[in-house]
C-alpha cells in the first residue's frame, strides 16, 4: 500500500555524489552522511522526484477464472499489510486450474472502520499441462533503471509488449541499479525507494497486472555490481539484499530456481545465480561455482526426465558469451571457465536446449558451428541503456549482434502439425529485428 495512486513526477532532484565521495559513503557506510550527501538540506525523502512511499493499511484479494460465475471466485480475509517488509504482503495461491486466465481484484482500505480506499484489477494465465499441444508467446528482457527508461511513463518496451499479449514473460534479473546515482541506495529505506519509484511507473504497472511474470534477481538489485557473498553496500549487507528482493519485493517460492512445463512442447527452466555462487574473486577449479551442487544436479536431472519438444533455459548471465575479458562474473568469462565448461558439455547432449539470458546491454545470437548450443541475448530495456560491446566486433559465434535496446520474444508453435521455436528480436519500438525458426 502506498500514500498516494502515483510517484512524485514532480519532486526534487537528487543531490549527486562524486566517485570518490560515493566510494567514501559506501565504505564508511555512515546514514546521516548517505542522505545529506544526496537529499537537499530541508528536504524528506518523500520529496524527491519519484517518490511513492508506503503506507499501513489492509488489504484483501479476491481472484477468480475469467468468465466464470460469481459462486466460483475466492476470497481471502482482510489482512494487514507488513510495516516491516514496505507495506507489502503476498498470497501462495495453489491448486490453481491449468490453461486458465485468472482475474485478480485486491482491495485497499485503512483499517476495519474504513472504505475501501482503492482497487486494482489484473489477471494472469495459468500453464497447460504437458500432454496440450498449444501455441504459447513468451517475452524476455533485463536490465532496467528508472532514470535510463525513455519516456516519462516508464520503459516503452511495455506498451509494445503488451500489444502482444504474452502468456508468460521473464525478466532476468538488474530490474533496478541500487549502485546508479539519484539515489545510490546505500540504505535499506533507499532500495525501498527505488522499487516504489519503478512499480509506480504506469507502463510497467499496466504491463505487470496483466501478465503471468517471473522474476530474476542479478548483482545490481541484491547490492552492486558483481555481487557476491561477503559483501556490503553501505549499510545493507548481503543476506540483507537478498532477502528485500526475494521476502519482500517479489513472489517467490520455497526455491528461486525453477521449472515450469507450458504444454507439450515447451518447457522453461528458470536458474537462479546469485544465492548459490561463491566468490568472484576465488581462484577457478571444481569448488567454484555459480549454480551451486544442488541446482546443477537437479538442473542435469530435470533436463534429462523432460520430454518437451524444445527446452530454453533462461539465465540472468550468459552461458556462452561472448562477454567482454574485463568481466568475471558468469560463465562465459575465464574466472568461472571450470564449472562452464562442465555445463556446456552437458548441455550440448541435447539437440533442443536452448539458453536465454540477460545481463548483457546489447542483443545478440551465439551460434557455434558444430556445437548444438544456441544462446539470445535479450539486450537492454532501452537505448539509452545499451552498450558494453563494439558494434564492429562481430564473432564467427555472432549470428546476430545489435548494440541497442529492446526485448526477446518466443514462441512454440505447430505449423502445419510441425513443432516450431521461433526466437525474435524486436528493438524499443515493437520492430522485429531478427528471427531465428528451429523444428522437429
Amino acid at each position: 500500500m502506498t500514500k498516494n495512486p502515483d510517484g512524485n513526477s514532480s519532486g526534487e532532484k537528487f543531490l549527486v555524489p562524486s566517485a570518490e565521495e560515493h566510494s567514501k559513503l559506501n565504505r564508511e557506510a555512515n546514514p546521516d552522511s548517505i542522505y545529506k550527501t544526496q537529499i537537499p538540506e530541508g528536504l524528506t525523502l518523500d520529496e524527491m522526484i519519484g517518490a511513492c512511499p508506503g503506507a499501513a493499511g489492509e488489504v484483501k484479494l479476491t481472484y477468480f477464472p475469467f468468465l466464470s460465475d460469481s459462486e466460483n471466485k475466492t476470497e481471502t480475509e482482510w489482512v494487514s499489510v507488513d510495516q516491516n517488509k514496505n507495506f507489502t504482503t503476498q498470497w501462495k495461491l495453489e491448486t490453481l486450474i491449468p490453461d486458465t486466465k485468472y482475474v485478480v481484484e485486491i482491495e485497499a482500505r485503512q483499517d476495519a472502520k474504513s472504505k475501501v480506499s482503492d482497487k486494482v484489477e489484473g489477471s494472469f494465465r495459468t500453464p497447460p499441462t504437458k500432454v496440450v499441444e498449444d501455441d504459447i508467446e513468451f517475452c524476455i528482457v533485463t536490465c532496467h533503471d528508472y532514470w535510463r527508461k525513455d519516456t516519462t511513463d516508464g520503459h516503452k518496451i511495455y506498451g509494445e509488449m503488451m500489444k502482444m499479449f504474452p502468456d508468460f514473460y521473464v525478466h532476468t534479473g538488474d530490474v533496478e541499479y541500487y549502485d546508479k546515482p539519484e539515489p545510490f541506495a546505500l540504505t535499506e529505506e533507499l532500495m525501498r525507494f527505488k522499487w516504489d519509484r519503478l512499480f509506480a511507473l504506469p507502463l510497467q504497472r499496466n504491463f505487470w497486472e496483466n501478465t503471468t511474470s517471473y522474476f530474476m534477481k542479478d548483482d545490481h538489485d541484491v547490492l552492486s555490481d558483481d555481487a557476491f557473498p561477503g559483501m556490503n553496500y553501505g549499510t545493507v549487507s548481503w543476506e540483507r539484499g537478498l532477502e528485500i528482493f526475494d521476502k519482500e519485493q517479489f513472489p517467490t517460492a520455497d526455491t528461486t530456481y525453477k521449472t515450469i512445463r507450458w504444454g507439450k512442447d515447451l518447457q522453461i527452466w528458470i536458474t537462479e545465480g546469485r544465492i548459490f555462487r561463491t566468490k568472484n574473486t576465488d581462484e577457478d577449479g571444481p569448488g567454484k561455482t555459480i549454480f551451486g551442487k544442488e541446482q546443477k544436479e537437479w538442473l542435469f536431472r530435470t533436463l534429462k526426465e523432460s520430454d518437451a519438444t524444445f527446452k530454453v533455459i533462461i539465465n540472468a548471465n550468459p552461458v556462452l558469451g561472448p562477454d567482454r575479458d574485463a568481466k568475471n562474473d558468469n560463465y562465459s568469462n575465464s574466472g568461472f571457465k571450470y564449472e562452464g565448461d562442465e555445463i556446456r558439455e552437458f548441455l550440448n547432449q541435447f539437440d533442443n536446449v536452448f539458453l536465454c539470458n540477460g545481463d548483457r546491454h546489447w542483443q545478440y545470437v551465439t551460434h557455434f558451428e558444430g556445437a548444438n548450443l544456441w544462446e539470445f541475448s535479450c539486450g537492454a530495456g532501452s537505448d539509452i541503456h545499451a552498450g558494453g560491446w563494439p558494434q564492429e566486433d562481430v564473432r564467427p559465434e555472432h549470428r546476430f549482434l545489435r548494440v541497442k535496446g529492446g526485448f526477446l520474444r518466443g514462441e512454440v508453435s505447430r505449423k502445419n502439425g510441425r513443432p516450431t521455436l521461433t526466437f525474435q528480436h524486436y528493438d524499443v519500438d515493437g520492430n522485429m529485428v531478427h528471427e531465428e525458426i528451429f523444428y522437429r
